[in-house]
């Protein structure tokens, strides 16, 4: 691919006189076009060292409002990074919508230049390539626009840059060992971004190969990409496009393990009060021991609550808190989205409440949401919801992949029951609070709740993070369960 490409390819000054005001002049308008109709940009910036990426950034930016853009320059991940997906870092700096983040170098640092450094292994390697589709399919689904630029030059122009770098004091420090070593083995960094572009070239996501020997050339490359970018996305928008709705999305290499229906639990199973504090006290002192271990191997954990309102929710996650060590594990209780976190993609909020490795993350409610409440509701687009289950089960696949054990837990009670506890609530001075007018009015739609709980046990029950369905109805025996199904993950791992 690469090698096909002509680097000969040249623009008179004449030419770029001719079009350069009127192209930045319109990157200009369109940018605040974007703004306004809130379409989120994401711009790549990848090529060999030395062939001008940085200097095609700031010709850009400098036709941009600077309140409206960011730049991330991508280094190797620090050891505070590593202790969390490698990923995390990509999500974190998505744009809020209708804001432009540029990336000088990015995600695909790390199957390009990475491979030698962290020695990965092929398995790792297409571990990474997934991820990177998944991420940029789940980005432009969510309405991102996204641009990716590969700059190449020569292996005889790009030792003739860095020895122009290097001869001069002021621009030396520019110039590291690696852009020398990438230059001696240029037929091996060839093959790789060969690789890395043939990977991840897709129809959402395309790459922009720029011949860039001819710096003008360059330049009126990624003006014009941009330009015709930000053109489409603009048009789409003001049209009324919407992404058609073509039903529940779950990808065939996404193996899922056969679930219950609701409907098919007993919920007459109880324990005894003596029972019940003999086991709780012995569950407890092994979780305790297993945690240590956790941080010791660093194993990240991440319990994930579901249920009816007035499950024992919280009174379960309680129980099992109170065996972690308070330094290495945090409850994240999950209400409707912010202002902030609206303006992202759906998933966003739940990669910045991860665990670094060997911690626990304990989320009362969850990332389902968008399959339960947020579909019922309609509070998602059709769209959204169907094509959720793929991102969801993408998402815990990567989770996994990185060492995570991931135990999801459905807290079932009977409609009897609710009425119980929600009568009790509600009479009872101390607990009204935990009673509101929404989760009366979630009763009344019980059976659709119940259909939906039924669909997201049945897509998303996979062997690399299972669903437990929790019998619910006697609090104590819930507690008892829920512990001995960590005990027995963490073991197993163990």
């Amino acid at each position: 691919m690469l090698e096909n490409l002509d680097l000969d390819v040249r623009m008179e000054k004449e030419e770029w006189d001719a079009v350069s005001d009127g192209l930045k002049q319109k990157l200009g308008v369109l940018q605040q076009r974007i703004r306004a109709l809130k379409i989120p940009m994401v711009l790549v910036f990848e090529g060999w060292g030395a062939s001008g990426k940085g200097d095609k950034i700031s010709r850009l930016i400098t036709n941009l409002d600077p309140r409206g853009f960011s730049v991330h320059s991508i280094l190797a991940p620090t050891a505070d990074e590593r202790r969390f997906p490698w990923m995390r870092p990509f999500w974190q700096a998505l744009p809020t919508y209708g804001d432009t983040a540029i990336f000088d170098r990015s995600w695909y640092r790390a199957v390009s230049v990475a491979r030698d450094e962290e020695r990965l292994t092929r398995r790792d390697l297409n571990h990474r390539f997934d991820e990177i589709v998944d991420f940029e399919q789940q980005i432009t689904d969510d309405g991102y626009v996204l641009v990716k630029f590969f700059f190449h030059i020569s292996k005889k122009e790009q030792k003739k840059r860095l020895k122009l770098l290097d001869d001069q004091k002021s621009t030396r420090w520019r110039v590291t060992k690696a852009d020398w070593d990438h230059n001696r083995r240029y037929g091996e960094y060839l093959e790789i971004f060969d690789e890395m572009i043939s990977r991840t070239d897709r129809h959402n996501a395309p790459w922009t190969v720029v011949a860039s020997t001819d710096r003008r050339y360059a330049t009126w490359k990624v003006f014009t990409t941009v330009i015709g970018a930000m053109e489409q996305a603009i048009e789409r928008k003001e049209n009324g496009y919407e992404k058609p709705f073509t039903g529940i999305r779950v990808s065939d290499d996404i193996k899922t393990l056969p679930a219950p229906r609701l409907r098919e639990i007993d919920l007459s199973v109880t324990i005894a009060e003596d029972d019940y504090r003999k086991e709780l006290k012995d569950c407890q002192k092994r979780l305790s021991e297993l945690h240590n271990e956790l941080y010791r191997r660093r194993i990240p954990m991440i319990l994930a609550y579901e249920g009816w309102d007035a499950a024992g929710k919280g009174g379960n996650i309680k129980r099992v808190a109170a065996a972690l060590d308070a330094r290495g594990y945090e409850v994240i209780p999950i209400a409707a989205p912010t202002a902030l976190e609206k303006n992202h993609p759906h998933l966003w909020r739940f990669w910045n409440a991860l665990p670094k490795d060997g911690h626990v993350a304990i989320f009362d409610r969850t990332w389902y949401g968008r399959v339960m409440v947020e579909h019922i509701e309609g509070f998602c687009t059709d769209e959204e919801w169907g094509r959720a289950y793929d991102e969801i089960n993408r998402f815990e696949r990567g989770l996994a992949e990185w060492g995570a054990i991931i135990l999801k837990f459905w807290l079932h009670i009977d409609k009897d029951e609710q009425l119980a506890r929600f009568t009790d609530r509600q009479n009872t001075p101390e607990k009204q609070y935990k009673i509101t007018d929404e989760d009366w009015r979630n009763r009344d739609k019980w059976d659709d709740y119940e259909k939906a709980v039924d669909e997201m046990l049945l897509r998303t029950n996979t062997a690399y993070a299972p669903w437990i369905v929790v019998e619910s109805n006697d609090k104590r025996y819930a507690r008892i369960r829920t512990l001995k199904a960590i005990i027995a993950a963490i073991e197993a791992r163990l």
